[in-house]
């Protein structure tokens, strides 16, 4: 099992920016970024492979958010610039033991404790 501890979170007004990071504690394949408000479910937010290489977003924040990945350091990072109030979520991020883009919870394996992301208007 592969340990998973998010950072970045914070409050932010609406038109700013902030960056999360994902740090496991060993190898992993494909990893995504999922967010969750209260009273809703785990919602896709994005996604990428091994690589880097290959990318996945929801179209929610396409264009707005970028995914990437350090493998040297472990890491996964999620630039969200151009916040809006409907972002707050607490943000989760997830591994696969396998290769290939995920977009449904049940598809990942490991968890992370989540961050609070909340944009004021």
């Amino acid at each position: 099992q592969v340990q998973l501890v998010e950072s970045g979170g914070g409050l932010v007004q609406a038109g700013g920016s902030l960056r999360l990071s994902c740090a496991a504690s060993g190898r992993t394949f494909s990893m995504g970024w999922f967010r969750q408000a209260p009273g809703t479910e785990r919602d896709f937010v994005a996604a990428i492979k091994w690589s880097g290489l290959n990318t996945y977003y929801a179209d929610s924040v396409k264009g707005r958010f970028t995914i990437s990945r350090d493998n040297a350091k472990n890491t996964v990072y999620l630039q969200m610039n151009s916040l809006k109030p409907e972002d707050t979520a607490v943000y989760y991020c997830a591994a696969r033991k396998i290769l290939g883009l995920a977009t449904t919870p049940t598809q990942y394996d490991d968890w992370g404790q989540g961050t609070q992301v909340t944009v004021s208007a």
